[in-house]
């Protein structure tokens, strides 16, 4: 293998490349779009990672590290912010002005020279858009926005950081309102910046929702801060849940200027936390006053009433002996009659009653007394017939006869003295010639 006498070192390579890059104009101050990662400072320098990502698959088409120096560093981080109120950070959209750089020992990069920061808020803007388009096609953005109120919205769930100062700023200014009105809120805590927001929140909802019964609505706040602190809450998972919720939910999150997808779907949205208590004392305070003007109706209404009856007892004290007279003097004939009559007709109904039963008793003796008597007759027949039997006659009649001294009858013939005349009599006729002679 022949040797090309004609070769140069890496270094010299490097060199090459480095003065070609330097000397094409097409490569310097190029504006070009691409998300941030890895955004770190050190020495006052800025370093990162610039990712073109593709939109259907999420996948890096390419990648190129990138710096700012200190020198222009302190001047674009004060103009992005400016803008965006947000610090650059990671995972953040922007349109920068770089020159391409190589070096013999670090390689290829990127040096940005400038940021336009109105791309990042255009980036955010449209992000946001995209989520509200989809929360409107799957049907469910106007779901919590439909939501009725209770009328006495006391009983609050608050979803927020326990310890920050929009917690505090809400509950401070809830429980010492003007009116003295009484409310009764639960902390939810969740995680109000970074990327576990929109995951903590939501398992904050999905807590609420087991004893949903409890509250009358859902608070979720968080005090201001930069853009990119409160991008988290532009998540359409989160906005999703938010606009499912079967509660009414107010949004107080950030400053005046802040705004993030959960105010388009929420049922109310305030720009901070004291706001979102301003609308429940709001709400208190209607209902009070309307309470307040029924309970003046019902007393109004009940004093004329009892004005009018006291009128009305009043004509009556005063007529009511000479009505009661005249009362007493109209009807004291009627009564009279009316007594009479009514004696006459409890008489007749007595005597009535007393004569049905003393027929029905009449002919309950006649009844009785023919039933005795023909018992009666029995009994005599059958004493008659049993006297025939046994009577002296029926006993003459079969063939016996008496004898009778001085008319009582004989039993016995030695009771008969010597010479004694009896008298004998048969069925048919009497002898009385018989002597009584005795032999000696």
């Amino acid at each position: 293998m022949k040797v090309d006498c004609n070769a140069i070192s890496l270094s010299e390579l490097t060199q090459r490349i480095t003065a070609t890059i330097a000397t094409n104009p097409s490569l310097t101050n190029v504006w070009i779009t691409a998300e941030t990662s890895d955004v770190r400072s050190s020495g006052g320098h800025c370093y990162m990672e610039l990712i073109d990502k593709d939109e259907s698959t999420g996948l890096a088409k390419a990648k190129c590290r990138a710096m700012i120096w200190a020198s222009a560093f302190a001047r674009l981080s004060a103009k992005f912010y400016a803008t965006t109120g947000s610090r650059l950070r990671s995972d953040m959209k922007i349109m920068a002005r770089v020159s391409v750089s190589y070096h013999s020992v670090y390689g290829f990069s990127l040096v940005i020279n400038d940021i336009d920061p109105d791309y990042t808020v255009g980036d955010l803007v449209r992000r946001r858009n995209n989520i509200i388009a989809r929360l409107q096609a799957d049907g469910v953005y106007d779901l919590n926005k439909s939501l009725p109120w209770s009328d006495t919205p006391c009983r609050i769930a608050i979803i927020s950081a326990r310890g920050a100062a929009g917690y505090g700023d809400f509950i401070k200014h809830l429980y010492h309102n003007p009116y003295r009105l009484r409310f009764d809120a639960e902390l939810f805590e969740a995680t109000m910046q970074g990327e576990r927001t929109s995951d903590s929140i939501i398992s904050a909802l999905e807590r609420i929702m087991e004893r949903i019964d409890d509250y009358d609505c859902v608070v979720i706040i968080r005090g201001g801060g930069a853009v990119s602190d409160l991008a988290s809450f532009d998540d359409y998972d989160l906005a999703c849940n938010v606009a499912q919720f079967p509660l009414p939910i107010i949004v107080g999150i950030g400053h005046e200027r802040d705004i993030n997808v959960l105010d388009f779907v929420a049922n109310v949205s305030v720009k901070t936390p004291t706001a979102a208590a301003e609308v429940l004392i709001g709400r208190m305070a209607e209902a009070m006053t309307a309470v307040m003007t029924i309970g003046r109706q019902i007393l109004a209404t009940v004093t004329d009433r009892i004005s009018g009856e006291r009128q009305q007892l009043a004509f009556y004290q005063g007529n009511l002996p000479a009505m009661a007279r005249n009362v007493i003097d109209r009807n004291r004939h009627r009564i009279g009659d009316s007594a009479v009559q009514m004696i006459k007709g409890a008489v007749s109904l007595s005597l009535a009653r007393r004569a049905d039963r003393l027929k029905a008793v009449h002919e309950i003796m006649k009844g009785a007394v023919t039933s005795s008597l023909a018992r009666s007759a029995d009994r005599l027949k059958a004493m008659d017939e049993m006297i025939e039997t046994i009577s002296p006659e029926a006993t003459l009649r079969r063939g016996y006869s008496i004898t009778r001294y001085k008319g009582h009858a004989v039993d016995d013939v030695d009771s008969l003295p010597n010479g004694a005349i009896i008298s004998t009599t048969f069925a048919k006729g009497k002898v009385v010639t018989s002597t009584i002679c005795r032999e000696k």
